[in-house]
């Protein structure tokens, strides 16, 4: 096949725990690809158990990008895996290589594929007060606030997401337009690569079911001694990446403040709360191909040949 067309980027998106990882290396065997992960925590180098970064094994078989990329204090954006995944992108293809972009960050997924939203800038005082407001109230508060000006925002978040909260309500106060409304603007806007989206449809209870069984597996594979060594190497309890799912129960039962049982029950309820935002954030997306897996496999596949077919003739 001649490969001219520079721009095809083939994306596997889905909840955490739907099999994700498992296709991407699949269909990278089957179609000469290299995947690079849209994962926000597989970043970070030494989160590994509690991420569940690709297998050693899965490694090995198909070259991955965009995995231990950083330590668990440096700061990396949406922005920052948009440039590192162009960069990716362009030399995968140099090499004659095809791209298979994987993982559960939808965020990241959107910035590679459209860029980020070009929304009123803020900072200063009003993000100061909106802050201390949050410091008085508590972030549940704070998620209601937006809810009463952009429900459909809301939806999506958590109320830890302080960030994402307080810059939704700034964009509010300034133009009194719902930040969502900016993002569906902008979603009309060119996409910057030629796209097939291939996502994971998986029944909630088998995807719990799932989610349930991987945490035990975390558990008992050593992600408490992988949270051990972190501490010790002096990445605390507060960065950011000590503060996701998992690792900031693994803290908290190291501290003594939890049970090995309540550890693992607050894992398993935080990762199935995600996994339905994941949903929420994947469903709205029209452009999204839904399949069972690995149900579906040969299907899925065939739609891929034949999105190749289509972008490399």
């Amino acid at each position: 096949m001649n490969r001219t067309t520079a721009d095809s980027v083939l994306i596997v998106c889905g909840p955490t725990a739907s099999g994700k990882s498992e296709l991407a290396v699949r269909l990278a065997c089957a179609l000469d690809a290299e995947i690079i992960s849209a994962d926000s925590m597989q970043i970070y180098r030494g989160l590994d158990i509690g991420t569940a970064k690709p297998s050693p094994e899965h490694q090995m078989t198909v070259r991955h990008h965009l995995i231990d990329v950083i330590a668990p204090d440096q700061p990396f954006s949406a922005a920052d895996f948009a440039a590192a995944a162009d960069r990716a992108i362009h030399e995968i293809h140099s090499r004659g290589k095809r791209v298979i972009v994987a993982g559960g960050t939808g965020l990241y997924i959107r910035a590679l594929l459209k860029g980020l939203v070009d929304s009123p800038s803020g900072g200063g005082d009003l993000r100061q007060a909106l802050q201390d407001e949050a410091g008085c109230i508590g972030n549940e508060a704070m998620l209601e606030k937006l809810r009463l000006v952009d429900p459909e925002l809301a939806a999506t978040l958590h109320p830890n997401n302080l960030v994402r909260i307080i810059r939704a309500l700034e964009v509010y106060h300034m133009t009194q337009i719902p930040l969502s409304r900016y993002q569906k603007e902008h979603a009309f806007a060119a996409r910057r690569y030629d796209t097939l989206q291939i996502g994971i449809s998986v029944d909630r209870p088998l995807l719990y079911r799932r989610i349930d069984e991987r945490v035990e597996r975390m558990l008992d594979g050593g992600l408490l001694q992988e949270v051990r060594g972190l501490l010790a190497s002096g990445f605390g309890r507060d960065l950011k990446a000590m503060r996701s799912i998992g690792y900031k129960e693994a803290v908290g039962h190291l501290h003594g403040e939890l049970s090995r049982e309540e550890t693992s029950r607050l894992i398993k309820r935080d990762t199935r709360r995600y996994a339905k935002r994941q949903m929420t954030w994947f469903k709205a997306d029209p452009d999204i191909l839904w399949f069972d897996y690995p149900e579906k496999f040969a299907i899925i596949l065939q739609h891929a040949l034949d999105f190749y077919e289509q972008s490399e003739a």
